[in-house]
């Protein structure tokens, strides 16, 4: 029941096209020397920016360097820089890690301490290996918090549990602490394919690699999976003309985090007003019919 589908837009792009938007450029012209060398120096700044204030955090309170207006550690960060002493321990330890992997010639670094953060629990050598297997699935780039997790739960668990999900199996969204997934807590999805530690699955609006611990399954029969699946391709369709005003959007996101495998007569009569309003009908009978019937 897997489908193919257009690449979608994220959900915070607009729906209409802005005329005035900037136009992507391609490259123009070599730089200079003098050019090479500062974009070296600025990204390596922007490279060891968490690394420098977890350094010098790390040297503040070592040094209890606060001690003169502070009683504690942890009152000072709130006080003086409004960071919580967890955030404060994020930071110390992130900037160990990129010291670690500078010290071991990684040519790709962190950018961000939450890149990292995952890595914390694991020793050295594992540290570096995690970093370096991330990087590779990146595509050679710094990769996400997201892709460096997983290679960390593999690291830990080089044996995983078996998927508990199918293609075509609908399950909501359970969001903690995934930033792909703030304000998407509830929506339901369906599973489009599976990977050792983790399954893309699809929802209206937008595409997903999740691992299985945000899904829950719904667990619909295969026909009422097929149900939410034409009902995915209708509002999908919907998305897809770029053309939704608020009201519309309002509906699509209530249709969103329905728990039951068929719309009321109320939800299918508003459904089909925005087939009705944005001459999606035609198309979905064209797609349903050959995905279902051919």
């Amino acid at each position: 029941m897997a489908r193919t589908s257009k690449p979608r837009r994220n959900k915070n792009q607009s729906s209409a096209t802005n005329s005035q938007d900037e136009p992507a450029l391609l490259p123009e012209a070599d730089l200079t020397l003098e050019e090479e060398s500062d974009r070296f120096n600025l990204e390596r700044k922007v490279e060891r920016s968490f690394f420098i204030a977890g350094s010098a955090l790390m040297e503040l309170r070592d040094r209890r360097l606060y001690r003169s207006t502070h009683a504690t550690f942890e009152e000072y960060c709130r006080e003086r820089f409004n960071f919580t002493r967890q955030a404060a321990n994020y930071l110390i330890a992130g900037a160990s890690v990129f010291e670690i992997l500078t010290t071991n010639g990684c040519q790709k670094l962190p950018t961000s301490e939450r890149q990292v953060r995952p890595i914390t629990s694991l020793c050295e050598a594992e540290q570096v290996d995690c970093w370096q297997q991330a990087v590779r699935e990146a595509g050679n780039r710094v990769p996400s918090s997201r892709i460096v997790k997983e290679v960390v739960q593999r690291i830990k668990n080089p044996t995983p549990a078996p998927m508990p999900f199918q293609v075509g199996e609908v399950c909501f969204l359970i969001a903690k602490e995934h930033p792909e997934l703030r304000g998407q807590g509830g929506c339901w999805c369906i599973v489009s394919s599976l990977q050792e530690f983790s399954c893309t699955v699809y929802t209206w609006d937008n595409q997903y690699r999740l691992p299985p611990e945000h899904l829950k399954s719904l667990e619909y029969s295969q026909h009422q999976c097929k149900q939410m699946e034409i009902i995915s391709i209708r509002m999908s369709l919907l998305y897809e003309t770029g053309q939704l005003d608020e009201a519309a959007l309002w509906i699509l996101n209530g249709l969103a985090r329905i728990k039951r495998p068929t719309l009321t007569s109320l939800e299918e009569k508003l459904l089909t007003t925005l087939e009705i309003e944005y001459e999606t009908q035609a198309k979905t009978q064209l797609l349903t019919e050959n995905k279902f019937f051919s």
